[in-house]
């Protein structure tokens, strides 16, 4: 059966059990897939596109709180008032 490949690396659990700087370092920032038996066992991510992944994630959350909010009434406050 096909197994879908999201990354455009791919590296055997050998590979990375041999050199696993090695095998982050071949996706050239990006995610590199692990496969075991030809099928994606998980992907390697470096901490640079993990935090920014986190980062587009919180950002999406952040979206939905601000278009739920739209809609609510506004309330005018002064500044002096704080």
């Amino acid at each position: 059966m096909p197994h879908p490949v999201l990354s455009e690396i791919a590296a055997s659990i050998s590979e990375l059990k041999t050199n696993p700087m090695k095998v982050v370092a071949s996706g050239g920032g990006m995610p590199v897939a692990v496969l075991n038996r030809n099928a994606p066992a998980f992907y390697c991510v470096p901490a640079d596109a993990y935090e920014a992944l986190i980062e587009m994630l919180d950002d999406l959350d952040l979206a939905k709180i601000v278009k739920a909010r739209q809609k609510e009434k506004s309330i005018a406050v002064s500044i002096d008032d704080l």
